[in-house]
């Protein structure tokens, strides 16, 4: 977000099926409103396509927009970025906005997909959306980012968070193109021809058979994990859970079945046929994005499970005809993000044109390529023990700026202290449990089993900041990428009157790989776009430093990744 200027606007709902625009002037004051019917808004979005519209939520106010075919350029989503500066260390003083408690509830519109913007009747426990609450919620904004000595920081943040809510509507509107034919076609070859409703695949059926033999009892519940562990007592596998790392560390007939029986329910019960039905109903899979939905700010989703897409449907992912799937995914992501922040230049060397892991076995520090990612994935977790706990001080030998960083992040977790991405994000602090805890076994006369077990909790936390800076600023990262190509593809030409999915778009996001729907003749462009918003996403985070980001970029016409 930089500072309110001139074509800076704010909307709010009146209720009485007319909404308020109201104009900003340099420092975010109103100079002006106007009240206009609830449909004509979408005309002044149209009519000042380079205006930053300061509005309660993107999914709110924008979601019919698209709809409707308008496309709005920026905003200032004053939902996510409450929750940022709520909490941000960054902020010297965070009680104004932390007494606003209206605005740490959820948008009106969050998973129904209703017309929001004609809706006159808001869920009673839904965040403000009058203009006056908006304007003295943009006011404690600004504020607050006007006292950081980092608002520079801030400002970026915001502005990629909002940003990040633009794309997260504009995907949920375009879909994932889809073909339900191919997905029928993998779920048909894995599980059997699809049953009638109320009755299980042919293949689940007869692998619940092979289990239930295995057992020698006919009678076994496969889908209740107590009464499965108990028949695989009774069988003489004497297992403490039905985990396949358990499952595969013993040698029983039973084993083998039971494993491809749960991997056959699960792809039945999460990516189906009623899933199917459910979430791609035409040629469109359309999930349900949540920008800052977790704490380290990556995305989570509230609907449609786009999160955790499994890697055997991915060929259903396929382009429309005439089109082409852009497919991008960053290498070894986190552990770059870690050398630019931390400025280890020896780490950005491992990375520089080649797979970081490699990098790091050429220079000497570990063995093997496992052995690198092993250890890399170590230092960032905060592993203690096994192999990667062994080969981490190997890490801390070759790259110490870089291990500085996420072991003093360990070390302010454990002592109760909160930690920071690069722009800004803070971890949340302990629960209040875990400070008592903390408390009980600083006394005197604390029992050793109190002490041990407040020094487990205390590395529980610290394993989750040494992960927080690193994560969180990848996530920063990749909402710049995203940000930058969003604006690259917006000046492609279009083939017809929609805004979005009328030109190259973006389709699908997920933390480190994003894809882009284009028309053939624009897809060597649009690849082109997706390296230079990463180089460019690079440079607005870590400037100067020598650290280039890893692109696997394909043309394809599916998703699949064999």
């Amino acid at each position: 977000m930089t500072a309110p200027r001139a074509g800076w606007r704010a909307v709010g709902r009146r209720g009485d099926g007319t909404v308020e625009v109201a104009t900003l002037d340099a420092s975010g004051s109103e100079i002006g409103r106007r009240t206009i019917p609830a449909a004509a808004l979408l005309a002044e979005f149209a009519a000042e396509p380079d205006a930053r519209w300061v509005w309660s939520d993107a999914t709110t106010w924008y979601a019919p927009a698209l709809v409707a075919g308008v496309r709005v350029s920026r905003c200032h989503d004053l939902r996510l970025c409450h929750a940022i500066l709520r909490d941000s260390i960054l902020v010297p003083d965070r009680s104004e906005l932390r007494s606003a408690t209206e605005w740490d509830g959820l948008p009106a519109d969050a998973t129904t997909g209703r017309d929001a913007l004609f809706d006159l009747e808001p869920p009673a426990d839904a965040i403000p959306d009058g203009l006056d609450a908006v304007l003295a919620e943009f006011s404690r904004q600004l504020r607050a980012i006007g006292s950081s000595p980092d608002a520079g920081r801030l400002r970026l943040l915001t502005a990629a968070e909002s940003a990040g809510a633009l794309v997260a509507v504009e995907m949920h509107a375009a879909g994932v193109p889809w073909s339900r034919d191919i997905h029928d076609a993998i779920l048909t070859e894995a599980l059997g021809p699809r049953p009638r409703a109320g009755e299980l695949p042919e293949r689940v059926r007869r692998l619940a058979d092979q289990v239930r033999a295995a057992l020698g009892d006919p009678g076994a519940s496969l889908d209740s994990h107590p009464r499965l562990l108990r028949s695989l007592h009774r069988a003489g596998l004497l297992v403490e859970s039905t985990s396949k790392w358990e499952l595969m560390r013993h040698e029983h007939p039973v084993v083998e079945p039971l494993l491809a029986y749960k991997r056959a329910v699960r792809l039945l019960t999460a990516n189906g046929w009623a899933w199917m039905d459910e979430w791609i109903p035409g040629d469109r899979f359309r999930p349900v994005y949540v920008p800052g939905g977790v704490v380290t700010g990556r995305w989570a989703s509230s609907g449609g499970g786009a999160l955790q897409l499994p890697r055997m449907l991915r060929p259903a992912v396929r382009a429309d005809p005439g089109w082409k799937l852009v497919v991008a995914d960053v290498a070894q992501l986190e552990p770059r993000i870690l050398a630019a922040m931390s400025g280890d230049t020896a780490l950005a060397g491992a990375a520089r044109g080649r797979d970081l892991y490699e990098g790091i076995v050429e220079r000497g520090a570990v063995a093997t390529r496992s052995e690198a990612k092993m250890a890399m994935l170590g230092a960032m977790y905060g592993a203690t023990t096994g192999d990667s706990g062994r080969l981490v001080p190997s890490l801390r030998r070759a790259y110490p700026r870089a291990m500085a960083v996420v072991d003093e992040a360990a070390r302010v977790g454990e002592q109760g202290g909160v930690v920071r991405t690069l722009l800004g994000r803070t971890s949340p602090p302990p629960s209040a449990a875990w400070l008592e805890l903390q408390a009980d076994a600083a006394e005197s006369d604390a029992s050793d089993a109190l002490r041990s077990a407040a020094r487990s909790r205390g590395r529980d936390v610290g394993r989750l900041t040494r992960n927080f800076v690193v994560q969180g600023t990848a996530a920063e990262w990749a909402l710049a990428w995203l940000a930058d190509l969003r604006l690259r593809l917006a000046s492609f030409p279009a083939r017809g009157p929609h805004p979005i999915t009328d030109r190259a778009h973006l389709a699908f996001f997920l933390h480190d790989e994003i894809i882009v729907h284009t028309p053939v003749d624009h897809a060597q462009a649009a690849a082109d776009a997706v390296r230079e918003a990463a180089r460019s996403a690079g440079e607005l985070l870590f400037g100067s430093f020598p650290l280039d980001f890893r692109l696997d970029v394909r043309i394809a016409d599916s998703a699949d990744k064999a």
